[in-house]
């Protein structure tokens, strides 16, 4: 067999082999098809549930971190020197006005207001002689019998005395009043903190460290911070009539550290005319009945507000709103056709399961709540009512 023949009978079966294997390749990489001839999924709608936005009147509140603090707060402090003989309270329990929490010893101030007392009478019992003189020379000057002079001198005297008497008359008030501080009474009602002195102490009038500190917590003042961009927004929505006032507006609760709302509601009592430039938020103080005494002191608490009324509030569940990777909200609403169209939205809040819509939702707009991770904008879909179970 000629060379050229051999070839051509090679590159003959070499063709073959290549058409045999191309041929298995489609085979083997072509899908089964189902009964009707259609490839598998092919033509199937998407199911998702919707929820019918519904405008509605919403009450918004607005909650703020917040402090207690006592109502009256009292230190407790000597105002004269002496010895502590004897208290008269038990550490922890509720004082009254008035009540004596210490006794100092009076012995010193009995006897300065026994002094005081007898220097007063003595001075009374110069008067009546130099008052009949005086009566006596007023008589004998009308008659010419004596001088201008001496009349004016007796006159003089006459008012020492009295000035005298007067003074003395208050060093006896003074003295009264010392012996009276001697018994450290309770200036305001509340509960009494620990003692910080013992019998037998010594005390000084007004010193630096008081003897004891009493809170009145009944009611008690609770101090919550607003920042000023939130009360510029609650402004401008109450003068654009976004939102209209609640005939409760100064009412506000009070959430315990539990979780729990306090048993009786607070009221709003004022807005701090100043703004702290570190925090840049002002101080609203809330006064609130503390009957049982669960509100203490120094404790943190939220302050929920009421800001008013929002007619015709557009109220998303959260379940149906989404964020773009730069934090955008959105939904997927099913249009009349079936039809999904993607809004972005704006939010003001959340109410607790939904969000406050500003814009990008209006009435009638149905919301996807489920299935949207099957979706995509343009994507004709099945729709049905959601039903909360």
């Amino acid at each position: 067999m000629k060379p050229e023949k051999k070839m051509s009978n090679f590159l003959t079966c070499a063709f073959s082999v290549i058409l045999i294997s191309a041929a298995l390749v489609i085979t083997g990489c072509s899908k089964p098809e189902d009964q009707q001839g259609q490839p598998q999924g092919y033509g199937q709608i998407p199911k998702v549930t919707y929820v019918t936005i519904k405008p509605q009147s919403v009450e918004l509140t607005t909650e703020l971190p917040a402090r207690t603090s006592a109502y009256l707060v009292s230190e407790i402090k000597p105002q004269v020197n002496g010895i502590i003989q004897k208290r008269f309270f038990e550490e922890g329990a509720d004082v009254e006005e008035g009540q004596i929490l210490y006794k100092i010893d009076d012995a010193p101030f009995k006897a300065a207001l026994k002094a005081a007392k007898a220097t007063l009478d003595k001075a009374k019992a110069s008067l009546p002689p130099i008052k009949s003189m005086e009566a006596r020379y007023k008589r004998l000057l009308s008659g010419k019998a004596i001088s201008q002079q001496q009349y004016d001198d007796v006159k003089s005297e006459l008012d020492q005395v009295l000035a005298q008497i007067r003074y003395l008359e208050a060093e006896v008030d003074r003295a009264e009043i010392n012996l009276g501080y001697t018994d450290v009474k309770a200036p305001i009602s509340g509960r009494i903190g620990k003692s910080l002195v013992t019998v037998g102490a010594l005390v000084t009038g007004y010193q630096p460290t008081p003897l004891t500190t009493i809170h009145k917590f009944d009611p008690i003042y609770v101090d919550a911070a607003q920042s000023t961009s939130d009360m510029l927004r609650l402004r401008e929505n109450l003068e654009s009539k976004a939102i209209q006032k609640n005939e409760d507006e100064n009412k506000v609760n009070i959430i315990l550290e539990n979780g729990k709302s306090h048993a009786i509601e607070g009221k709003f009592k004022f807005r701090d005319v100043i703004v702290d430039p570190n925090t840049g938020s002002s101080l609203l103080r809330i006064v609130v009945p503390n009957p049982s005494r669960i509100l203490l002191p120094g404790m943190y608490v939220r302050a929920v507000l009421q800001e008013g009324i929002a007619e015709n509030a557009i109220l998303a569940p959260q379940e149906g709103v989404a964020r773009t990777p730069k934090g955008e909200p959105f939904s997927y609403i099913v249009s009349e056709k079936g039809e999904i169209e993607l809004r972005m939205l704006t939010i003001n809040r959340a109410i607790n399961n939904k969000w406050l819509i500003i814009d990008g939702l209006s009435d009638g707009d149905k919301v996807v709540v489920e299935g949207r991770s099957k979706i995509r904008a343009g994507a004709i879909v099945e729709g049905s009512e959601f039903k909360p179970q």
